[in-house]
């Protein structure tokens, strides 16, 4: 991807679902789930902010083009 604000919020994104993963694994979810809805949550949102900028991005939608 040629946008940075593409490549920004999809390392935010990264960053967020690996969080949820990592609470996941943690030994406190068994015990309390709701740290780890808290983490999906927030990797859902961080996902979602990316798709909506793709959607409207202009290299997002070039680079789809040329996939085609």
């Amino acid at each position: 991807m040629s946008c940075l604000i593409c490549r920004d919020l999809e390392r935010a994104f990264e960053a967020k679902h690996g969080e949820y993963i990592e609470a996941c694994e943690a030994a406190c979810y068994r015990v309390c789930k709701k740290f780890a809805a808290s983490k999906n949550v927030d990797s859902e949102r961080a996902r979602n902010e990316l798709e909506e900028h793709q959607f409207a991005c202009v290299s997002s939608v070039k680079q789809t083009a040329l996939m085609r």
